[in-house]
């Protein structure tokens, strides 16, 4: 009778067999693993596509490929990718009937800034991070979204290695299970690793420096 709260995790350009709950040995991914012995895993869940936005929309809408409006990845100047239609159907659009709070946190992808489709505009109460999947391939971005206002990161100007963005969004989508931990949410937490630059902070790299080839 309960309505189970929702965290749905989305790793760019992650294999099946990088995490520990699916076999993986080498890298240790704990936390994952405790979520899915408590959870849920997908076993027969597949991309909706080969490449980013039209994967991410069907995910977003349920459509087939051949359905969803998102069929590429389409830029849009100076940020952002080609929006979905306004009228288009969304997963947090649904549960919000449902009585729940949804927030993304991470790279959306699916309308630049300004658009019809922005998060906000497509059923989500949140979202923390990059609009543009582009610019989402930098660590060290010189802005994030916050809601529908640019948050300038000014210690990453100048080439510098100051602000990590995933630490950021990793501590907005915490802090938005603790603001909605008494009623039913949906957290749709789409972290932009591994993806290009394939970069991270020495605390992560130093774990498996000289274990491999």
């Amino acid at each position: 009778a309960e309505k189970p709260n929702i965290i749905y995790i989305l790793a760019d350009d992650l294999g099946y067999n990088d995490l520990g709950c699916f076999g993986q040995e080498q890298l240790k991914t704990p936390h994952i693993d405790a979520l899915a012995a408590r959870g849920m895993k997908f076993t027969r869940h597949y991309s909706g596509s080969t490449v980013c936005a039209p994967s991410r929309c069907v995910l977003m809408t349920g459509k087939h490929t051949g359905n969803a409006p998102v069929r590429g990845n389409y830029e849009v100047l100076p940020e952002g990718q080609f929006p979905m239609p306004e009228d288009t159907f969304t997963i947090p659009q649904m549960l919000a009937k449902a009585g729940y709070t949804s927030g993304i946190f991470g790279k959306w992808g699916l309308g630049a800034p300004g658009t019809v489709s922005e998060p906000l505009k497509m059923g989500f109460d949140r979202f923390y991070g990059f609009n543009c999947q582009r610019l989402a391939h930098h660590y060290y971005p010189y802005f994030l979204w916050s809601d529908d206002r640019m948050e300038v990161l000014w210690d990453n100007f100048g080439l510098q290695e100051g602000t990590y963005a995933p630490d950021l969004i990793h501590e907005e989508a915490m802090s938005f299970i603790d603001d909605n931990k008494d009623s039913p949410f949906f957290l749709y937490y789409a972290i932009i690793q591994p993806h290009a630059e394939m970069f991270a902070q020495e605390h992560y790299m130093e774990k498996y420096r000289g274990k491999f080839l």
